[in-house]
């Protein structure tokens, strides 16, 4: 699934679609995660794109008229294409400028989502519920601290919690509880003051060089240029099972949390 360094590439390959006007909105298939609104055509047509925002892992294109929430679900992809590009099998949404680019949906599992969140979109039901922005200045280990005193669930399960920070998915949690030197199975209310600086230090790192690599390149992740990211060549735990730690050379080893699978080293994550 694209995680936070992921949409936001995608965002940011969205952006030469600012101050461009709408020519016509073509939905082929509604049933996404939850069904495209059919009034999109018709809200959308003839406005102007003013503003390209990122609120977790939803994109927020900005109109004149309101807010689109989009939404990559699992395989989704939204490419930056040229006007004359036939639809492939599975692309269910289009949004062609005046300009001649057109901005398309592609999602094979259809766990994406197109919404409509109107003038004020930080108070739709997906957005309100969603804590702070692990880049933002709010999200430190003072605060991250005082949020997990009570849990006791294991603490990559914890980070993971989009109600607690948003964006941290599978992939970036277990390579920033790597960096900090974290086992993933601790529970959280274990973890001390120092440890959860430590933690939300290399969260936000991890983070930065993901966006710096455009990403990573998942199975169907590529960004709005059609270019993957190349972060998976800076895994540390990721997907290594059995490989040599790169800091300890013990094998790096996969155990499954909250149905997830992830990866750590035994001997650098304590």
């Amino acid at each position: 699934m694209p995680e936070l360094p992921e949409v936001e590439t995608t965002k940011r390959g969205l952006l030469p679609l600012l101050q461009q006007r709408v020519g016509k909105v073509v939905i082929r298939n509604p049933a996404m995660r939850w069904p495209i609104p059919a009034e999109l055509p018709q809200l959308l047509t003839g406005t102007t794109l003013l503003a390209l925002d990122r609120r977790g892992k939803y994109i927020l294109a900005r109109f004149d008229s309101g807010t689109l929430l989009l939404h990559l679900g699992m395989s989704g992809r939204i490419c930056l294409l040229a006007r004359d590009e036939p639809p492939a099998k599975h692309d269910h949404f289009d949004i062609h400028f005046n300009d001649g680019q057109v901005m398309r949906l592609r999602d094979p599992r259809r766990f994406g989502a197109v919404l409509w969140a109107g003038g004020i979109p930080e108070q739709h039901v997906l957005l309100k519920v969603l804590g702070p922005e692990p880049l933002d200045e709010m999200f430190n280990g003072a605060w991250l601290y005082s949020q997990i005193r009570t849990r006791s669930a294991p603490i990559k399960t914890v980070i993971m919690d989009s109600h607690l920070v948003v964006g941290v998915g599978n992939i970036y949690a277990s390579e920033s509880l790597f960096r900090a030197g974290i086992h993933p199975n601790t529970p959280a209310n274990k973890i001390s003051k120092a440890r959860c600086e430590k933690l939300a230090i290399e969260i936000k790192a991890t983070l930065r060089d993901a966006l710096e690599a455009g990403g990573s390149s998942l199975r169907d992740f590529f960004g709005a240029d059609g270019n993957p990211g190349y972060f998976q060549q800076e895994y540390f735990v990721y997907a290594r099972t059995g490989q040599a730690c790169k800091v300890c050379a013990a094998p790096i080893k996969l155990v499954r949390l909250g149905q997830r699978s992830t990866f750590y080293c035994g001997t650098c994550q304590r």
